[in-house]
């Protein structure tokens, strides 16, 4: 069975803690997710994810003017940030582990994503939906995001760690759909 992402239903979003005090929550908007899903075998399922640096939408102007600069993302020079799947460990029907490669500014490490599979069910309109929750922390500076400014009272502005968060909803594609790309694509 194909299946292609519903990005109405999907975000990528993080959170960072600001001033050691609150939360600040944002999310990229523009992205392009492949995924193989493969609900007969989960573990053979494959995820390639490509975010465009600069659709960064945290709710200020000038905070994500900061972000796409050489100070973060670098987004001029580093226009995509990129997730390749290396495997899944399934722990169970409904959760499993992602682990692949998230590259950054051109720096690559390997993440593991927490992720739970909410099943298949059959919209009111006769077609079929897969749903899934993703989630990691990670250091930022292990993909040389550094700045920071040193608070008076002590800590930081910006944490080193990032949570990242992504609520993914695949939709089936009609196979007589699904057949016709394959041809399209060997002609």
């Amino acid at each position: 069975m194909a299946w292609q992402v519903d990005k109405s239903h999907t975000h990528i979003n993080f959170v960072a803690r600001h001033m050691m005090i609150s939360k600040v929550r944002g999310e990229f908007t523009d992205y392009d997710i492949d995924v193989n899903f493969d609900e007969n075998n989960p573990a053979a399922t494959t995820v390639n994810v490509a975010i465009k640096a600069d659709s960064i939408n945290t709710r200020d102007e000038k905070r994500d003017a900061h972000l796409k600069s050489p100070d973060f993302f670098n987004a001029a020079e580093y226009p995509v940030l990129t997730f390749k799947s290396k495997r899944v460990e399934q722990k169970s029907p409904t959760h499993g582990r992602l682990i692949g490669d998230l590259t950054i500014r051109g720096i690559t490490h390997e993440v593991a994503l927490d992720v739970d599979y909410s099943g298949v069910v059959k919209s009111p309109w006769g077609s079929h939906s897969a749903g899934f929750s993703a989630k990691t922390t990670v250091n930022r500076k292990d993909w040389d995001l550094n700045w920071n400014v040193a608070l008076e009272a002590g800590g930081w502005l910006v944490s080193d760690q990032v949570t990242i968060e992504i609520d993914l909803e695949l939709a089936q594609v009609p196979e007589v759909v699904a057949e016709a790309g394959v041809a399209e694509a060997a002609a």
